[in-house]
């Protein structure tokens, strides 16, 4: 089978997106060429936001590829699975697009999982993917189109409604292997995620060592893809960073959903020639891994700490096992031996504001940074929603995306300045 695998010409005028806006690898569709390839298939990577692709530039491609699957994702990257934008405008301009020279079209991401009805309405696809992608895919490619329907983890509208088989799907981490990118795409990644030490010298890459998270926290969307804690294998690990290095790769971002202290893997990382970045939870981290990650070539570290109070950390269900003061000052101990350290804020609406300031600024004098407090958005398929409106329906991203504009009358420093309602954002083609 002949399969496009689509990265949209990503643009996120007028939405709430939290992510970073800088093209980033896409690993999901990485590991999905890497598995198709396996089984003799004939994959193309069409990158609109890392290649710089126009639509027009995509639809040419595409044509002269003449693919069987075209499968689009719904979210920039892996990174940003659990901070979508809450739009869908960007994949279905792609789709369309592309829709002449599509033979059966099928969509990954955050929105598929959580929301299936509303992915395949909005996008007028055969079939939406539940979960992690990559194995699904191998499977739909290795399945004739006209019995996908006996496919697991995938849904599709039947007279009009969808048609969910099974549950989401959780990769085997050990059936992935290491990545392979480009020369080219390599070299265009001129962006260093979460970096702010100095200025890049040679291009970056993402990488992940595990996926999932132990923990649930109340506004993290994770549980419909990327929810178990899940290890990647150190050799497949290190043989991907190798191949990223001998590719003159400067600096890597681990998107893991949580960094976890890992001896076998930082001691590996003390002797090769890279810097990184992490996001963790700093009350995981004792004296002394935290020293041994400076010393393996940390530069970045994105804690979760969310609220400065025991009881607004309670109410986001951290099961966080510090007090703050030992939280400060194991974020003031980071900061010796990694050049930058965040600590990162929620609005969760117990905090004394004075006080959050306060804690601001005794951090800034010792270095570390945290941000003013980002509202929430609860995400469809957060415990936050959930708790809100129950069981995400086919309308839950206008109902969250409503809810927060009605709440929120500032927003964070990387969201647009005037975010638009979801209707406005996903208005029809021809009356923009």
């Amino acid at each position: 089978m002949r399969v496009a695998l689509i990265n949209p010409p990503w643009s996120f005028d007028g939405s709430i997106y939290f992510g970073c806006r800088e093209p980033h690898l896409p690993l999901e569709l990485g590991y999905a060429k890497a598995l198709l390839e396996r089984d003799g298939h004939d994959v193309a990577l069409l990158d609109g936001q890392l290649d710089g692709l126009t639509l027009d530039g995509m639809r040419a491609e595409h044509e002269g590829f003449a693919p069987d699957m075209t499968v689009v994702t719904t979210a920039p990257s892996y990174l940003f699975w659990r901070c979508a934008p809450p739009e869908l405008r960007v994949p279905r301009e792609t789709l369309a697009a592309l829709r002449e020279s599509c033979r059966h079209t099928v969509v990954i991401g955050p929105h598929a999982s959580t929301t299936p009805g509303a992915a395949l309405r909005k996008l007028g696809v055969d079939l939406v993917v539940l979960g992690e992608s990559e194995e699904t895919l191998r499977e739909l490619a290795n399945t004739t189109p006209s019995a996908w329907d006996r496919v697991e983890h995938t849904a599709s509208l039947a007279a009009g409604r969808p048609a969910v088989r099974g549950a989401v799907r959780q990769a085997d981490m050990t059936a992935l292997p290491a990545l392979r990118w480009p020369a080219a795409s390599v070299a265009r990644h001129r962006h260093h995620h979460h970096r702010f030490d100095a200025a890049p010298a040679g291009p970056g890459a993402e990488m992940e060592t595990s996926r999932g998270c132990p923990y649930h926290c109340s506004f993290c969307a994770k549980e419909n893809f990327r929810n178990a804690y899940r290890k990647r294998p150190l050799g497949v690990i290190l043989e991907e960073l190798d191949a990223l290095l001998a590719q003159g790769i400067e600096y890597v971002y681990f998107i893991d959903e949580i960094f976890l202290p890992n001896r076998d893997l930082l001691e590996a990382l003390v002797p090769r020639p890279v810097i990184f970045g992490v996001q963790t939870r700093i009350d995981l981290w004792n004296e002394g891994m935290l020293e041994l990650l400076g010393r393996a070539g940390c530069v970045s570290i994105e804690a979760g700490v969310e609220s400065i109070t025991e009881r607004g950390r309670d109410l986001l269900d951290k099961q966080s096992r510090l007090s703050t003061d030992q939280i400060t000052a194991r974020l003031e101990h980071a900061r010796r031996h990694v050049p930058f350290v965040q600590a990162n804020l929620i609005d969760a609406h117990v905090d004394d504001p004075g006080a959050v300031e306060a804690w601001r600024s005794r951090l800034y004098d010792a270095g570390v940074w945290a941000n003013k407090p980002v509202p929430l958005f609860p995400y469809p398929g957060s415990p936050d929603y959930g708790r809100l409106w129950g069981v995400p329906d086919d309308d839950a991203w206008e109902r969250a995306l409503a809810y927060y504009l009605e709440q929120n009358h500032a927003f964070s420093d990387i969201q647009d300045a005037s975010p638009r309602p979801l209707a406005d954002l996903e208005q029809p083609l021809h009356a923009r």
